[in-house]
């Protein structure tokens, strides 16, 4: 996460630089996301440690790349893996409202949109997936249909809304997998569009075309006309992999309260970053308002400083015509020495004007810096009440772990005390079998006393028999 906080000892914040702290963020590259099960973890680069040897450091751009790449691969994961078992449990044909679904195009949109070159147009540059997707046509021909549709629709304005509704389509006609693997072989017409390290042209483009695969088992049915493409919010939203689902195994309960409490863990670590971010922005404010109180003081001086100019100059003013009266009234030589004295004056009364001139050039500059850090405390202010909201939110995902958590603890105790009946129940047919056991071994003894008996029998009726005859 970037530090946001500022050196104690710091001039006065120009506009430039309060925009730009004010613009900052927290942007995803800065995470590592993995995968625990069905559990979506994020961990901080900063508190991953990696091996002694050279290690690229997180300002290479590569790196950052490569770990944009493992982060989107692993959401592709996570978004496809639920996006199935959640409509195979529905059980119907799903369409654009379905949550899963959304949330899963807008995993494929960031995968599309990674590395992609900017193209430079009259309004500027402009990066959209829409021109990787056309070049499908040239190498499946069945795809050519879809693309025909989506320049059909009437409603689509722009290559993003285009590219969003060729997904859509690509996936009912159950062939966006095919499509995807055939588009990453052709690395040379990648090139058009992609940066080298984005991930279509590396192998965790492939790994997702692999993925894709899957959501061949899923019926979706979209109404692209009444549906406004353009101009939707691409946003991944990371409280549906939060939570995980229900468990009934006691091995599987202790590995999700630990993911639980990771999570738990990222999310106040998050809120501690916020926090100190607050701070910063609110000392920010702070610098502000003293600047804006010390040119307010300077503007009351100035104005006292232009009160006191126009005084001086009505006094000379009124010197100059009461030279101009005795002027006219004295002799010759009276008018020579008032002419010298009158000259002086006007010679006064220029530089009075010039220095009234410099203080009302420096009184506007004064003005237009105070409305300058007037924009920029209506910025800062726009941040705080941003990041405040934030809080709000992962305070809310963090109260939703917490419930989570006590939910999994009541299912393991209900598991501990399931494990203990079916002890000692089966330490009740363990005593069955043994007395069963033991009834069967005097049944056979039993037996073998009624075999001997019989075979005395026999051999006493035998005996009997011959002395009969």
């Amino acid at each position: 996460m970037s530090a946001l906080t500022p050196p104690t000892d710091m001039p006065t914040p120009t506009t430039d630089k309060i925009t730009q702290a004010a613009m900052e963020t927290i942007y995803l590259c800065k995470f590592r996301v993995s995968m625990d099960g069905e559990w979506l973890c994020l961990r901080e680069l900063d508190d991953i440690s990696l091996t002694p040897d050279p290690e690229p450091t997180h300002e290479d751009p590569n790196y950052l790349m490569a770990n944009e790449r493992m982060n989107l691969m692993n959401m592709a994961k996570l978004s496809i893996k639920g996006l199935i078992e959640s409509a195979l449990n529905l059980g119907r044909t799903l369409d654009s409202d379905y949550a899963p679904l959304q949330q899963f195009f807008v995993v494929m949109e960031h995968c599309l949109k990674h590395g992609l070159k900017a193209k430079k147009t009259f309004l500027g540059q402009n990066k959209s997936f829409w021109g990787p997707l056309e070049l499908v046509e040239k190498l499946v021909p069945e795809a050519a249909e879809i693309t025909a549709s989506v320049k059909d629709l009437p409603g689509l304005k722009t290559p993003v809304g285009r590219g969003r509704a060729w997904l859509r389509l690509a996936l009912m006609q159950k062939k966006l997998s095919e499509y995807m693997k055939a588009l990453i072989n052709k690395k040379e017409l990648l090139s058009e569009f992609y940066e080298a390290n984005a991930l279509m042209m590396e192998e965790e483009g492939a790994i997702i075309a692999g993925l894709l695969v899957g959501l061949n088992v899923i019926d979706a049915n979209f109404c692209m006309k009444g549906e406004d493409l353009d101009s939707q919010v691409g946003v991944i939203d990371f409280s549906m992999y939060l939570k995980d689902g229900n468990s009934s195994k006691g091995s599987e309960g202790d590995g999700q309260i630990t993911a639980i409490l990771d999570q738990k863990n990222y999310v106040e670590e998050l809120n501690r970053h916020l926090n100190a971010t607050v701070n910063n922005l609110q000392a920010k404010v702070d610098a502000l308002e003293k600047s804006n109180t010390k040119l307010t003081e300077e503007l009351a001086v100035a104005n006292n400083r232009i009160i006191t100019l126009q005084e001086e100059m009505e006094r000379v003013k009124e010197e100059s015509s009461y030279l101009l009266e005795s002027n006219r009234k004295g002799t010759k030589q009276d008018r020579s020495a008032e002419g010298q004295a009158l000259s002086e004056a006007r010679k006064h009364l220029k530089e009075e004007t010039q220095l009234r001139l410099d203080v009302e050039k420096e009184l506007e500059l004064q003005i237009s810096m105070r409305q300058e850090m007037e924009l920029a405390m209506k910025m800062l202010e726009k941040d705080v009440c941003e990041k405040q909201d934030a809080l709000v939110s992962l305070r809310q995902q963090l109260d939703d772990l917490r419930a989570l958590k006590h939910e999994l603890a009541f299912k393991l105790q209900s598991s501990d005390l399931g494990v203990k009946q079916k002890s000692e129940l089966n330490s009740r047919l363990e005593e069955k079998t043994n007395q069963m056991a033991a009834t069967i071994k005097q049944l056979e003894q039993s037996e073998k006393d009624l075999v001997k008996q019989a075979k005395t029998l026999n051999s006493a009726a035998n005996k009997l028999i011959p002395k009969h005859h």
